[in-house]
């Protein structure tokens, strides 16, 4: 089970498809002691790994201190980052404190296009600089990529760079209409893209050593599964089932893209909110609605639920309409 929170709203990157709208801080993030209790409750539910998100995580100061206690308590801490502050002190006491593993953003071989979305000059540069921080001082780190129609046609050449830089990891990340994104929406995959773009990154499984795994795009079960490449996930959308968020001010979502509001961790201790809340409790019947309702793989798949919900006026259960696969005789 995973578990991301986002540590504070204030970041150096202004990135048009921010589903946080993540800049300056916001008033009200929870402090170090509720962070500490949050951190303790979420492994009293059972949860394995811990994401340190934001915003940009490295720009909240207690942000080692925090990662120590996860570690203490026997989570896997890991970061969401952009990587322009990692230096290489950062990254050295990144490791010290516990962390295993950072996620780090990368959207274009193009420093132009990457330094456009994501609204910093010096992003590229300091992204890639970063990454081999990380490297030289033994930090594991994967590299994370937002799929756009402009950069469509470079992903699989972001892979050969992950691997080539010393990456363990490639998620490719397809983007739902939610915070910032919703104005940019033109600029999203169709559904025949979406579909081709998915078997090609399933197809580049085979031939590279490191792991390439779509996000945000359940659907890529179904085509693993048509093509013979197994991956060690389970089950494509796990929103509510063995995954959610807690936001800076301690609102628990079922997903970061999913912007309902369940619960939050002041008002009731988040193992609870986990074992007992009705939103997630539905999530976890997989009592789907329409294509998505009798999909052969629907146990596997299980459609986006965050894009189903923004496209169904906020019916999480609905059936997702990006994805073009039909059963037979439909």
């Amino acid at each position: 089970m995973i578990i991301s929170w986002n540590t504070t709203n204030k970041c150096n990157m202004r990135c048009k498809h921010c589903y946080r709208n993540a800049g300056s801080e916001v008033e009200g993030e929870l402090n170090t002691l509720e962070a500490k209790k949050l951190i303790e409750d979420i492994k009293k539910a059972g949860f394995k790994i811990m994401i340190f998100s934001g915003g940009e995580p490295l720009m909240r100061k207690d942000i080692f201190e925090l990662i120590e206690h996860a570690a203490k308590c026997k989570l896997r801490p890991v970061l969401g980052s952009n990587g322009t502050l990692i230096t290489r002190e950062t990254a050295a006491k990144l490791k010290a404190a516990g962390a295993m593993g950072i996620g780090i953003s990368l959207d274009s071989l193009n420093s132009n296009k990457h330094n456009q979305f994501r609204g910093l000059s010096t992003g590229w540069q300091d992204t890639i600089k970063g990454m081999e921080n990380c490297r030289e001082v033994g930090l594991g780190f994967q590299v994370h990529t937002t799929v756009m129609d402009w950069n469509f046609e470079e992903i699989l050449d972001i892979t050969d760079f992950a691997v080539k830089i010393g990456a363990s990891a490639h998620h490719i990340f397809f983007i739902v209409p939610t915070g910032r994104a919703k104005n940019i929406q033109h600029e999203f995959l169709n559904a025949p893209q979406y579909e081709e773009l998915l078997i090609n990154i399933v197809n580049k499984q085979k031939e590279v050593s490191i792991e390439v795994k779509p996000t945000c795009a359940p659907q890529f079960m179904r085509i693993a599964k048509q093509n013979g490449v197994s991956y060690r996930f389970s089950k494509g959308c796990i929103a509510g089932i063995s995954y959610c968020i807690v936001n800076t001010k301690g609102d628990v979502q079922p997903c970061a893209y999913l912007d309902i509001c369940v619960d939050n961790v002041r008002s009731k201790p988040f193992y609870e909110i986990w074992k007992n809340n009705s939103v997630l409790m539905e999530l976890r019947t997989l009592n789907y609605k329409g294509k998505c309702g009798i999909c052969t793989y629907k146990n596997l798949c299980g459609g986006c639920r965050a894009r189903a919900a923004f496209y169904n006026s906020g019916d999480y259960m609905a059936e997702e309409s990006l994805c073009i696969y039909k059963e037979r005789g439909q």
